[in-house]
């Protein structure tokens, strides 16, 4: 629950060694979270990490497995009780020559980009509509407003997750849980190393810093940086003979 002065006290990243999602943690405990679960793959057992003054958990969660996923949201809300922000920051990048390849590979990224979410996200929102509170945050990306044929399996899930976020965050209207979309342009970070980043690059800090600032404002979407929000309403807008000529 939210303490007296509205900052949020408990979270929980799905995807615990996430670069972003570990960054919007340090963040919230920075402002004032007291308790979070760190939910990742073959997590449990291993020592806790050092996040300011936090109470830290570590729960086991595998992001190919959506059977598993309502278990975790319902282990972390044992833990440390109602959940005010829950993160799922999973996924996988690849190139789009190794799909081109291997398109089996192409369907499992896609099972996690996508399945992954809307699995996790389900469970995660049925919580919070039970406690009648909290955000999930839902990490998509520009690459789904609009898909290139650059990168068009990753840009395919991306584009199914922002439907899926923004289906799910009007379901919840009313509710008092809502879903917070945001949606960063290239991200420097370790998903990344070795590509050239594309203008109007960011940080994980970065996306960090924009994602507290839209939980505390209560955004429905967030751009990072924002400066992409008039970019792509213009290329949203282009005719697709010009889209399909955009460099790879």
């Amino acid at each position: 629950m939210r303490n007296a002065l509205g900052s949020v006290d408990t979270v929980l990243l799905l995807g615990g060694r996430s670069e972003i999602g570990l960054a919007i943690v340090e963040r919230l405990v920075s402002g004032g979270a007291r308790r979070v679960v760190l939910a990742a793959r073959d997590a449990a057992g291993g020592e806790p990490p050092v996040i300011g003054k936090a109470e830290v958990h570590l729960l086991d969660f595998d992001a190919s497995r959506p059977e598993t996923h309502g278990e975790v949201i319902e282990a972390a809300a044992e833990l440390v009780g109602d959940l005010d922000v829950v993160i799922p920051a999973f996924g996988v990048l690849g190139r789009q020559e190794e799909y081109d390849a291997d398109p089996v590979a192409a369907a499992r990224a896609v099972a996690v980009n996508y399945g992954g979410h809307v699995s996790a996200g389900l469970a995660a929102a049925r919580r919070l509509r039970e406690q009648g509170h909290g955000t999930l945050v839902v990490l998509s990306s520009v690459a789904g407003v609009r898909v290139r044929r650059a990168n068009f399996v990753y840009g395919s899930a991306k584009a199914g997750l922002d439907g899926f976020a923004q289906g799910l965050g009007d379901a919840l209207h009313g509710s008092g849980a809502r879903v917070m979309v945001v949606r960063p342009g290239f991200v420097i970070g370790r998903m990344t190393e070795g590509m050239t980043p594309a203008p109007l690059s960011s940080t994980p800090g970065q996306v960090a810093d924009a994602v507290v600032a839209g939980l505390r404002s209560g955004a429905e979407v967030v751009w990072v940086p924002g400066a992409l929000r008039p970019v792509f309403a213009v290329m949203r807008a282009l005719p697709r003979a010009i889209w399909r000529r955009m460099p790879r």
